[in-house]
């Protein structure tokens, strides 16, 4: 089976106990066979994922990152749920296979899901893909329509309504992410209080609650095979959650890098790569696929470049303790810098830009 990203021997810092999850997996998945190989997918900058190869074929686990709060934003439980739930209502995910919560397995709780076969556009491997500015169009409109899609799933009928609560959502999560951020500041950013301020100050209109995914890009969603129209999975659910949908446009937004962006919010995205939707084109296409009111974007946008820097900060707060060696961890400051400084300047156009 072909997976969507290319492997790498695990890294050392990263191993799992090869016998202990042998030992698990022929006990509570048998179906999956005996296990073959461990390798490890390198990108992402959050969870931590494995190929397995097994006589049956290919899975992909998920565990927190070594060193990280798991009771934060690392909750394996959570993530192999919303695939349980999603399971019959939505086609575009990976089969959930199990769930361990026993962390004397390997050091923290863990998933297995299987392996999707298809592409996925990384900023990696990107401009090596040449894909025609046609092409892009068509797989960046893809990307708009399928978040619609999700926006629309009805959250009472799936059962999703248990996994939040959409009353005060917004003021929740403003409040949650600049807790955040100081729980991991590193660096005296003034920008970041410039945009704590204008958040607090201006709170959205409410808008009908739908299920999110949080963390909805390129990176986290897979194309069927030579076919960049058609996406046949959508991945890492660990911030999923139900509230208020624009706040899930809002974080795409902030990760949809265009053409003049600077170098370091190009190796974030392929949104910048000619032929994708400008970001102005996304918030008009969502708005007349969903029918939603957009009038409030701009806090939306902000509070996503927020809420991503905080993430990124997140990252590089474990860096700086040592938790890992990995060095595209140590970058992140400079990600962190630019998109302070791009919310800042949004607000201080009125507009998303």
């Amino acid at each position: 089976m072909k997976t969507p990203d290319p492997t790498i021997p695990v890294r050392a810092s990263e191993a799992l106990d090869e016998t202990a999850l042998t030992t698990y997996l022929r006990g509570q998945a048998p179906a999956m066979g005996n296990l073959l190989e461990i390798r490890q997918f390198p990108g992402g900058f959050s969870n931590l994922t494995y190929c397995l190869h097994t006589s049956t074929g290919a899975y992909v686990l998920r565990r927190p990152p070594f060193g990280a709060n798991i009771k934060g934003g690392h909750d394996m439980g959570r993530e192999y749920r919303v695939l349980s739930l999603l399971q019959g209502h939505y086609d575009k995910i990976p089969r959930p296979i199990v769930f361990c919560d026993d962390e004397s397995v390997l050091g923290a709780p863990f998933y297995v899901m299987e392996c999707l076969e298809g592409n996925i556009l990384r900023p990696a491997n990107a401009l090596k893909m040449a894909l025609a500015p046609a092409v892009l169009r068509q797989a960046s409109e893809a990307l708009v329509d399928n978040l619609v899609a999700l926006h629309r799933l009805d959250i009472h009928h799936t059962g999703l309504a248990a996994l939040g609560k959409p009353e005060g959502y917004v003021q929740r999560q403003v409040a949650g992410w600049i807790k955040r951020y100081y729980n991991a500041q590193t660096d005296d950013l003034q920008d970041m209080k410039t945009i704590e301020d204008w958040l607090l100050a201006h709170p959205p209109r409410a808008q009908a609650p739908a299920f999110l995914h949080n963390d909805y890009k390129y990176d986290n969603v897979v194309f069927q095979p030579d076919n960049w129209t058609h996406i046949i999975g959508v991945l890492d659910w660990e911030m999923a959650t139900v509230g208020d949908p624009l706040m899930d446009l809002g974080a795409t937004l902030a990760y949809w890098i265009e053409p003049t962006d600077s170098a370091f919010a190009r190796q974030l995205n392929s949104t910048w790569l000619p032929g994708n939707l400008s970001r102005q084109e996304v918030i008009e296409r969502y708005a007349a696929q969903s029918g939603r009111d957009l009038s409030d974007i701009l806090f939306y946008y902000v509070f996503g470049l927020y809420k991503n820097t905080v993430i990124a900060q997140q990252i590089y707060a474990r860096w700086k303790k040592g938790y890992t060696q990995d060095p595209r961890f140590g970058e992140l400051i400079g990600v962190i810098r630019d998109f302070a400084a791009k919310g800042v300047g949004a607000l201080a156009k009125g507009e998303v830009q």
